[in-house]
């Protein structure tokens, strides 16, 4: 039976506990953290654990645990993270992995020293849409890409950057882009890999609360000419998300949808029903997800402690995924073409860099404490 420890009570983390208690065979919750610890009481009330609430995460450290979540705001995961891993305990940190690329890749050599795994939440990838897509790209039916299209469609109120961390280069790390979007930005990197360059611009057209950015628009370029344009919003109503993949025979997207196209001797179109009927088979053979969202990176993570296969979703495609979103805040900001990688030596490598190249839409003159916890949105099942 695996120890696990929650650290931080925020809305996200009702997601952990309740995938968690969907194993209740495999692991137990035996701790749960916050800098509010009538708040941490309160969830072991609501969930019913057998669990103990702590002020503060570091006096799990020398506890018997195994695994922790780590579900505080962005600025914060780092330092948690890495304290855990050396004290020899696995780590499962929510999105975004960081708030820039020197703590990403401080948590990865405490991952790699301390021989323990390191995983990043990306639960769009357990969802049964995104994983039979990504079948269905890695077949090759459809041809090369040469051309996606990622819409990640949010719709957040004025009152949502009130949050005393929310909207803030320093402590939230960035707007919807990184806090949104991510979850689209780690799919379309595990479907096509990642780009050589992109230009980007971002405003903040609704949110006077906030520094950071509440809508942004990319455009990618692959080094073998394919283009891609990521759309991150919180400003859209509806909050419809798509991945879309023009292929040289055909389309295919999340939610599913499959177009092939054949050319009549004069170049326009005819379709290529054939074709279109053998994606759609494929597609259909595909099985189901046995477990969607949180509970799927949870049972991944649980089974490769158990048995020592590697997880889906590391430190390494965690980091993967921030490099991309800084390089869109690095083009926007300065108004250039972006190439990949980004190291060491670029200003926008640290969080003191971020802070001092970004650009600041606003100044955040008051906060709220605390939220009561409510409902949340957590995206799109990708379901026609």
């Amino acid at each position: 039976m695996l120890k696990v420890a929650i650290i931080g009570t925020g809305s996200i983390s009702g997601a952990h506990i309740g995938a968690y208690l969907q194993f209740g065979s495999r692991c137990e919750i035996v701790a749960v953290a916050d800098i509010y610890v009538e708040k941490a009481q309160e969830v072991i009330n609501r969930y019913g654990l057998s669990a103990r609430a702590v002020k503060d995460y570091k006096e799990l450290l020398d506890e018997d645990i195994d695994l922790v979540s780590v579900c505080t705001p962005p600025y914060t995961h780092a330092p948690i993270a890495i304290d855990f891993l050396q004290a020899g305990k696995h780590v499962l940190v929510e999105k975004p992995m960081a708030s820039s690329l020197e703590e990403c890749d401080l948590m990865n050599a405490a991952a790699r020293a301390s021989g323990k795994i390191l995983s990043v939440v990306a639960q769009n990838r357990f969802k049964t849409p995104l994983m039979k897509l990504k079948s269905i790209l890695d077949a090759d039916l459809i041809g090369p890409v040469v051309h996606a299209q990622v819409d990640s469609f949010w719709w957040r109120g004025h009152s949502y950057y009130d949050l005393w961390w929310r909207g803030t280069w320093e402590k939230e790390g960035g707007g919807c882009t990184l806090n949104h979007a991510v979850h689209h930005i780690d799919a379309l990197l595990w479907m096509m890999g990642q780009p050589s360059e992109l230009l980007a611009v971002m405003s903040n057209v609704s949110h006077d609360n906030a520094e950071v950015e509440d809508l942004s628009v990319a455009i990618l370029r692959y080094p073998n000419g394919a283009l891609a344009q990521i759309t991150s919003s919180v400003v859209h109503h509806g909050e419809e998300q798509q991945l879309i993949f023009q292929g040289a025979k055909a389309r295919v997207s999340a939610p599913w949808q499959v177009t092939a196209s054949n050319a009549q001797p004069n170049g326009f179109p005819v379709p290529n029903t054939q074709l279109a009927d053998e994606i759609m088979a494929r597609y259909d053979s595909l099985p189901e997800v046995r477990y969607e969202g949180h509970a799927g990176q949870v049972d991944n993570i649980l089974t490769a402690i158990e048995t020592g296969a590697p997880v889906l979703i590391d430190g390494e495609s965690g980091r993967r995924t921030l490099e991309l979103i800084i390089g869109i805040y690095k083009a926007a900001s300065l108004g250039q073409n972006v190439r990949f990688p980004i190291g060491p030596e670029d200003p926008f490598y640290t969080r003191e860099g971020i802070q001092a190249n970004a650009i600041h839409f606003y100044e955040k003159t008051g906060s709220v404490e605390n939220f009561q916890s409510s409902k949340i949105t957590m995206g799109s099942d990708y379901k026609a």
